[in-house]
């Protein structure tokens, strides 16, 4: 009995989509537990201060509650794992090739504006509501590519490379959107040591130092500093990705970066965003009817998602490839990229996170949950994407790509 359960874990394991699986399975507990009566504890779990008994932890901005350690602290390695694969790709990956990236940074453009619009014209006059305008404008590249990977051979590797790099531009324009317009007010002294130890990163790479640790040690005094500037501690994680170096220069064959990578990879999809789910996932639906489905906030994120999203995409590349701008991939048909737009308005993780700096930050009273549109949205672009796709290629694709 033990060998077939470890077998089991073991083959889930290996799965591509596991990541996925467990996201979904997170949320999930996540309802589950806020509509029973487990409610009252899932609430006193994420306002635990687990930190508190470290002395000198409210001196230094870090007495946060189980809920923004989540968010401050685990999401910053989410997004510093997302900036190492960012420079990889830029630096030597699919986005290295000029010719490969047009297309999925004209469709990440029309997949962040489109939805804007929509959410923003439905919640135009109400200054909270318009505080999310940037929730639908996300993807979630975690479940979109799971979603491909349940089809398995239906679709060609080609695909899975421009949903993979449109993500990444999608996660980029994120993150300099929660860097413009979800920054709170700046307290300089703070600032000024986020600016200091950016600086000796950039004297630690320029040196060719390749040890992990200066840099991780560097990286965790640029966290604490932006965590009390009031720039969202998420993007030290970007910054400190950024200085990492690729190859080094003693020993060519060795990346630091890749091996960073490598082992952050089932911490993040394994830990780090299932937990991310389960602590921002907990929808009551308790007198949730009509009349809070369509609320203009959670309606102008589903239909941002699931409308906005697909046309924003498909709109845009369909003009960039006949006006020559832009190439359609090589194995990718019509209907395959229209399939993969769709899937783009999976935006669970980072459509949440957004959620969670424009309205829970500052605590405010409203009359409206941005979950139930996010929940909707992604899983209306998941289901429906997923049957276009599978509708609309055949049974035995052939890979252009062995990994594939």
């Amino acid at each position: 009995m033990k060998k077939k359960v470890s077998r089991f874990i073991a083959n889930f394991f290996n799965i591509e989509a596991s990541g996925g699986i467990l996201l979904m399975l997170a949320a999930i507990v996540a309802v589950i537990c806020a509509n029973s009566g487990l409610a009252h504890l899932y609430e006193e779990l994420l306002h635990l201060h687990p930190l508190a008994w470290i002395p000198g932890v409210n001196r230094l901005g870090m007495n946060l509650s189980l809920l923004h350690l989540t968010n401050d602290g685990l999401m910053a390695v989410f997004f510093f794992f997302v900036g190492l694969e960012l420079k990889r790709e830029i630096m030597e990956g699919e986005l290295s090739d000029r010719r490969n990236i047009m297309l999925p940074i004209i469709g990440a453009l029309g997949g962040m504006l489109l939805p804007a619009l929509i959410y923003s014209f439905l919640n135009q006059g109400d200054p909270l509501a318009i505080r999310g305008w940037a929730i639908p404008a996300a993807t979630d590249i975690a479940f979109a590519l799971g979603v491909l990977t349940l089809l398995g051979s239906r679709v060609p590797y080609s695909i899975k490379i421009f949903l993979t790099s449109l993500a990444i531009f999608d996660d980029l324009g994120a993150i300099i959107i929660i860097a413009i317009f979800y920054t709170k007010n700046i307290a300089v002294m703070a600032l000024v040591a986020a600016i200091g130890c950016t600086a000796i990163l950039a004297c630690l790479n320029h040196v060719g130092a390749t040890k992990k640790l200066p840099y991780l040690v560097v990286g965790f005094f640029l966290w604490l500093a932006t965590l009390n500037s009031g720039i969202h501690a998420s993007i030290a994680g970007v910054v400190l990705a950024m200085f990492i170096p690729l190859y080094s220069h003693e020993k060519p064959d060795i990346s630091p970066l890749k091996k960073l990578e490598h082992d952050l990879h089932p911490t993040v999809s394994y830990i780090i965003l299932p937990l991310f789910a389960f602590a921002n996932s907990g929808l009551s639906l308790k007198g949730v009817g009509v009349e809070q489905i369509f609320h203009p906030v959670p309606l102008g994120i589903a239909l941002g998602l699931f409308i906005g999203k697909q046309a924003g995409v498909f709109g845009l590349c369909f003009l960039a490839i006949k006006m020559k701008i832009a190439q359609l991939p090589s194995g990718i048909n019509w209907k395959n990229l229209y399939g993969v737009s769709i899937l783009c308005g999976i935006g669970f993780t980072m459509s949440l996170f957004i959620g969670g700096l424009a309205f829970h930050e500052n605590a405010a009273q409203q009359a409206f949950d941005e979950r139930l549109g996010i929940i909707l949205g992604s899983l209306i672009s998941g289901t429906v994407g997923y049957i276009v796709l599978r509708l609309t290629s055949p049974r035995q694709a052939i890979p252009l790509d062995n990994k594939g």
